[in-house]
């Protein structure tokens, strides 16, 4: 048991007991701690366990929930639903099931009008029970009782009708049926000998029901006192005392008594000794084997559980005396069971145990193909195999086939052959458990038979050696799987195989013979599964072989003549030679990458893949904390709440509640703002810091925070009007700049999240796709496919993309998952490939992988044994003193190998290696795939590496480009298009606060408005979006993501441009990618501001309402009391100049009397927590 969960359900108590075999059993138990029949509500096929809490659905009362790892199940309180009949709902004991109206067995609240029946409050065997009462007169009654529990509507109409053979059984003066009693006081006071069959017929409600019962005289009831014989007279309704049958007094029937009983009638008692198997799934098991003494009368084995109220029994089939044989039963319950034998008079005796396990299960299987004659030995791995009577090949159904040999984890077994075909086809695996069968999740691959072409062989000193040549095929046949005999004059002689080598079209076995013989040999016998076939050399024409010699000899004269001319004549023009190879090498090699840059151009797919799942959103506090504070850490994590408490409204202190009302007066506000920016100490990140701090402390009062930025805006339009009124709010070098960056971003989040966020987060994950297609340099971060010409690798050499099946460790047992297919590249380092891996597994299941990168370690499957790959080892590659990073072509792993994902924590490598990028000098010490600067010849590889020219790459900026296009062009039109023809509140609030501002002071150049309106939305908010996703998305930002997003913001921008810019072949390559299509964009840029400008004005009530909603929305997410306490800070260092600035302003004295009320409540707030 590994958890349980208790609930009380009228008079019973009720639990659900979570196993560590993955089982959830239901328990009820009454007032008198007397237990129902369990009950599996559910059972895992294999042997997970149920996590410590079971929780009860809080709505319905009809579920529980049940925690696996990885997984939680809601399971129903019970199966009510699976009972058919009244006898069966009421049999099941179970305290949640009524029957309802002779209709169905279902939960008491789905039953209307009240008309039900169900168990009683305690615990009974049976639903109706009787006894035979017989007085001092001699007259016979007959008391009948019922045992459940009705429904307000049943109790109402309940009658019984007792009848028999005779035509008046009951007599007519008794008493009348009284729920939940029947009485009956028979006419005749004699009883038949043989017994009287009595049916009776009970009413309750709409529910009726017959009963079968038999009376007998109890005194007839005789015999030696067996507990057979007990029985008996308890079932007729009389009772059992001092080893005999009597009359009923009162009460009910006690079984119990009868348990007690000894039989005297077996002095030779069974004995079970041992059961083969004693171990099963809870399929169960034909024929197993029962062995013990005393066995020969023995005709049924019976199966009982725990309290379990139903043993079943199975019928003995052979019988020795000392063995049998019996089937064990399926059962719906893992654990033990108890076994006795059972003899002809009822009695079970001896104690034997089977314990009941989950189903077996395979993994993988070796090899996973086989030849078409059949027979290869294939190798099943999984769990509980030793549970496998017989393994089935989906083609051939009717052959069972017998394991070789199995265990828990292994099973070994021949394959059957394929009839009638030669053609390569997929055959599924089942298990043959007792009556069922089980898949796989496996399937074996049957090839044509292997072909053996020819042989050769050779005499090396007392041995003879035999190269055996094969077709090449994918049936990986390996060499125990031969057995070689040569022939030689009708002899005999055993080839011992020692290796196998491949090419592409031929398999090569070598054997040895250890012989002194001739090596002449007429033909070989090669045995393969149950198939011998026979080979003949090569070559047997001795004279052939003597004349070998000469006949070379004489081909090679003329050879050398010839070649000697060549060489000398070829002296004189070896260095021109030389020189001209290497020029038209160096220009062919340039003319393919210009030919590869043109055909991926034309060529490429928009195949990124659309489908990301879900958008991993950052909450709203998250996201605007990020806004309000990009550069400071510590000011971040102050103000904002911790998960949970931003549902708990925090009681400001009285410091707090001062310094808020004092901020609450705009002249105040005002006029602190402007004293401190007055100061030279008071720095632009002190200008952004002050911003953030009032945009959190007034965060309940959005309106009154618009009204101070309207405020300072118009204080700061004042002052540059009259030098640059172009240059407004280009900059943030003040704080209503800053101020208006958070203020939008609050008022667009929604916007962001409804209209905008879906196809910025496509975007990004495009450029990521995009960029994985090719090689990244680990240690620069350049990448193949790039916007940006700066982080272009155009250094990079030819590369191949590798489908890799990735295992993951499941436990420290050796156990794996199933295969995930993941895409690498060959030139991918260790590092890489452990990401892309954990990227790919994020993406499949929709949460990430329990280890970090840090703490993963991974390993190769080479020759049926696995690798660890490492960053660095022996084998990397040093030139000089800087070490190439291994790749997974450094390790020769090929298209289709299996990798296998380890955590460091459960299997510590034999070397541990910590990340090599915490090495502060990591950029000098290593290299990927941009050569380090040194001399060619210190390199351990010699192979001349490819001249390579930067701007035959520049392609893959286009082509990158291209890859995109779509994406980008989703986004930028769904942050100028206008969802219902109407621009979101804030942009049209604030666009026609710039066109008032703009008339009065009469500024009528629209150059100026727009570049206003420019740097207020797109370069201010947008700009800080599409540079900085992990703003608003749960994700890391590469270097290489971050240059081609500079990019694509760099053309955003240029859409809002008014200059027309003339590009010629030396300008920049980030304004040549987009340079078609900006003109494009600037015409919808200019229908934008034109939509808004001509669209209804929004009314200040429509926008303090749509403000307040906002307000509402996230309140109590920041924490207000550490803002103002920073902001006091603030106050405190500037507190003279704030003072005189007041007076300046000719604000109201009380205003500085606040002021000081505040400055010494925390002073007196400082010397109490020194004290």
């Amino acid at each position: 048991m590994t958890s349980v969960l208790a609930v009380r359900h009228k008079s019973w108590m009720v639990f659900f007991v979570g196993t560590g075999d993955g089982q959830l059993i239901k328990l009820a138990v009454d007032n008198n701690y007397h237990t129902t029949c369990p009950r599996v509500l559910y059972r895992s096929n294999d042997d997970r366990k149920v996590f410590p809490k079971i929780h009860l659905d809080k709505v319905d009362h009809k579920h529980v929930y049940m925690a696996f790892q990885n997984q939680m199940k809601r399971v129903p309180v019970s199966k009510c639903s699976t009972y058919k009949t009244l006898q069966e709902c009421w049999s099941a004991q179970d305290p949640h099931c009524v029957w309802c109206g002779s209709n169905s067995c279902t939960f008491e609240d789905e039953c209307p009008d009240s008309d039900w029946l169900s168990v009683p409050d305690d615990y009974q065997q049976k639903m109706v029970s009787y006894n035979v009462v017989k007085d001092g007169t001699e007259q016979i009654t007959l008391n009948i009782q019922t045992h459940v529990t009705v429904g307000q509507k049943a109790t109402s109409n309940f009658a019984c009708q007792i009848s028999a053979s005779s035509n008046e059984f009951c007599s007519r003066g008794g008493p009348l049926p009284q729920f939940p009693q029947c009485t009956c006081i028979l006419s005749n006071s004699a009883l038949p000998a043989e017994g009287l069959a009595v049916t009776v017929k009970i009413r309750l409600g709409t529910n009726q029901w017959s009963e079968q019962l038999k009376l007998m005289k109890c005194s007839d009831i005789r015999g030696p006192p067996t507990s057979v014989l007990c029985q008996q007279c308890i079932d007729v309704g009389c009772v059992w005392s001092q080893n005999g049958c009597s009359w009923a007094t009162a009460g009910v029937k006690n079984y119990s008594v009868c348990q007690m009983v000894e039989s005297g009638m077996n002095p030779s008692k069974p004995e079970i000794s041992s059961i083969t198997p004693s171990v099963v799934s809870f399929y169960g098991r034909n024929h197993a084997v029962l062995s013990g003494h005393n066995l020969r009368d023995v005709t049924r084995v019976r199966i009982q559980a725990d309290m379990d109220c139903t043993p079943r029994e199975s019928p003995v089939l052979n019988n020795t005396g000392v063995n049998l044989t019996f089937h064990i039963p399926s059962t719906d319950k893992k654990g033990a069971v108890k076994v006795c034998v059972v003899l002809p008079d009822g009695s079970c005796h001896a104690n034997a145990e089977i314990t009941y396990r989950s189903l077996p299960s395979c993994t993988a299987v070796t090899p996973s193909s086989s030849w078409i004659s059949g027979k290869r030995k294939i190798t099943l791995m999984g769990s509980y195999l030793e549970f496998v009577e017989g393994v089935v090949h989906s083609h051939a159904l009717q052959e069972v086939i017998l394991p070789r040999n199995s265990n828990s984890q292994n099973l070994t077994y021949d394959t059957p052959a394929a009839e009638n075909t030669q053609e390569v086809f997929t055959s599924n695996v089942f298990m043959k458990v007792a009556n069922e069968t089980v898949s796989c999740s496996t399937s074996i691959t049957y090839y044509p038979d292997p072909e053996f072409t020819s042989f050769t062989s050779t005499k090396v000193g007392g041995t003879v050696r035999i190269t055996i040549q094969k077709k090449a095929d994918k049936l990986e046949l390996s060499k125990a799987e031969l057995s070689v005999r040569g022939i030689q004059e009708e002899k005999s002689h055993k080839c011992f195989v020692e290796s196998k080598s491949k090419s592409n079209e031929t398999d090569s076995f070598i054997c040895v013979i250890n012989s002194t013989l001739d090596n002449n040999f007429q033909k070989l016998e090669i045995t393969y599964g149950d198939k011998t076939v026979p080979l003949t050399p090569v070559v047997t024409n001795s004279t052939l072989r003597m004349f070998l010699p000469m006949l070379i000899v004489l081909l090679l004269i003329p050879c050398i003549i010839v070649a000697v001319v060549i060489i000398y004549r070829s002296q004189q023009k070896k260095l021109t030679i030389k020189m001209n190879r290497r020029m038209e090498n160096l220009e062919m090699d340039i003319r393919n990458d210009i030919r590869q840059g043109f055909v991926d151009l034309q060529t490429e797919k928009a195949d990124l893949m659309e489908n990301v799942g879900t958008i991993p959103f950052l909450d709203y506090k998250h996201f605007a904390s990020r806004i309000f504070f990009p550069e400071s850490e510590a000011l971040l994590t102050s103000c904002i709440k911790d998960i949970g408490q931003d549902t708990v409204k925090v009681q400001l202190d009285e410091c707090c509640q001062a310094l808020s009302r004092l901020i609450q007066d705009q002249v105040f506000l005002t006029s602190m703002v402007h004293a401190l920016e007055e100061q030279k100490t008071f720095t632009i990140k002190d200008k952004c810091a002050l911003a953030s701090l009032l945009t959190i402390a007034l965060h309940s009062n959005l309106s009154y925070l618009t009204e101070v930025m309207e405020d300072l805006l118009k204080a700061l339009m004042q002052q540059r009007s009259n030098a640059q009124p172009k240059l407004l709010l280009r900059r943030t070098e003040s704080t209503v700049e800053k101020l208006l960056t958070n203020w939008m971003s609050i008022c667009l989040y929604g916007f962001l999240r409804e209209s905008v966020g879906q196809h910025l987060f496509l975007m990004v994950s495009a450029l990521t796709q995009q960029i994985a297609k090719g090689p990244v340099d680990c240690v620069t971060e350049k990448a193949l496919y790039t916007l940006s010409e700066d982080w272009l690798l155009w250094q990079a050499q030819a590369f191949s993309s590798l489908k890799l099946k990735v295992l993951f460790a499941v436990g420290s047992d050796g156990e794996v998952s199933e295969p995930l297919e993941v895409d690498a590249l060959d030139c991918d380092t260790v590092e890489q490939v452990k990401e892309k891996i954990l990227s790919t597994f994020k993406a499949k299941f929709g949460f990430p992988y329990n280890t970090s990168v840090r703490d993963v370690c991974i390993e190769f499957e080479k020759d049926q044994s696995f690798v660890p790959l490492e960053e660095v080892d022996a084998s990397s590659e040093v030139i000089g003193e800087v070490t190439m990073l291994n790749t997974l072509k450094h390790y020769e792993v090929s298209d289709g190998a299996t990798i296998k994902v380890l955590s460091k924590k459960t299997h510590p490598p034999l070397s541990p290696q910590g990340s090599l990028k915490d090495d502060e000098n990591f950029s000098g010490k290593y290299f990927h795939l941009i050569d380090p600067d040194v001399d060619e010849n210190q390199r351990k590889n010699q192979e001349k590496k490819k001249f390579k020219v930067k701007e035959v790459y520049l392609t893959k900026l286009l082509s990158t480009k291209v890859a995109v296009h779509s994406f980008v062009e989703n986004l930028f039109r769904s942050i100028w298009g206008m969802p219902q023809g109407r621009a979101p509140h804030a942009v049209k609030y604030f666009f026609d606060f710039l066109d008032t501002q703009a008339d009065n002071m009469k500024i009528t150049d629209p150059d100026v408005m727009h570049i206003w309106k420019t740097n207020s939305l797109p370069l201010r908010f947008w700009v800080n979006i599409l540079k900085n996703p992990q703003f608003v998305f749960d994700m890391e930002k590469a270097p290489h993501l971050d240059g081609c997003l500079s990019v694509i913001a760099q053309a955003f921008m240029d859409s809002f441009s008014l200059s027309e810019t003339q590009l010629g072949k030396n300008a920049p390559t980030n304004k040549l990618l987009y340079a078609k299509d900006i003109p494009k964009y600037k015409q919808e840029v200019k229908a934008y501001y034109k939509q808004i400008k001509d669209q209804p004005p929004i009314t200040s009530r429509e926008f303090k309402i749509f403000l307040q909603e906002e307000s509402k929305k996230h309140e109590n997410e920041f924490n207000e009391p550490a803002a103002l306490r920073e902001l006091f800070k603030f106050i405190q260092r500037y507190f003279t100049e704030i003072t005189e600035k007041l007076n300046q302003n000719g604000a109201p004295s009380e205003l500085t009397e606040q002021l000081h009320h505040v400055k010494s409540l925390f002073d007196g707030l400082k010397s109490c927590s020194w004290s």
